[in-house]
């Protein structure tokens, strides 16, 4: 079994109820089960909320400001702000990027999912702190679109 047929079958689990699925081809087992997700239970407080309260204020501001950009995850995962622990970030809030640029690293299932900028633009807002969990349509970046 090839890695982009392994990728397409982990983003199409993420879009159903599926959690558990087993394929068994040409001698090769492969067995890709996921948790599920219950959006009302919370363990602990979360050191995200101060995101959370940006993300409503985000949906609370002015017709002048709808213009900007926002990048969603496309994947359920982690996200990361740099390519390693180590290495600087992708990008910092007031950076320039260019479309097709990579602003961020969300790992599901120990695969590394590059998210690009859809635009050319500025950076206005990182909503979501490193090392965090992201959902399927959660908002990670505001971007300000080049002129």
């Amino acid at each position: 079994m090839e890695l982009d047929e392994i990728k397409n079958l982990i983003e199409l689990l993420q879009n159903t109820d599926i959690t558990e699925l087993q394929i068994e081809r040409d001698g090769a087992k492969l067995k890709i089960k996921r948790e599920k997700f219950f959006p009302s239970v919370q363990a602990a407080p979360s050191v995200a909320k101060p995101a959370v309260e940006e993300m409503a204020a985000a949906k609370e501001m002015p017709a002048e400001e709808t213009k900007h950009i926002t990048i969603t995850s496309p994947i359920v995962g982690i996200f990361h702000r740099a390519p390693s622990p180590e290495a600087p970030p992708f990008v910092e809030v007031g950076s320039s990027v260019k479309k097709g640029q990579v602003l961020c690293i969300i790992e599901a299932m120990k695969l590394m999912n590059e998210i690009e900028s859809d635009t050319d633009g500025t950076v206005l807002q990182i909503l979501i702190e490193n090392g965090h969990s992201v959902e399927y349509g959660e908002p990670l970046f505001r971007i300000e679109p080049a002129s």
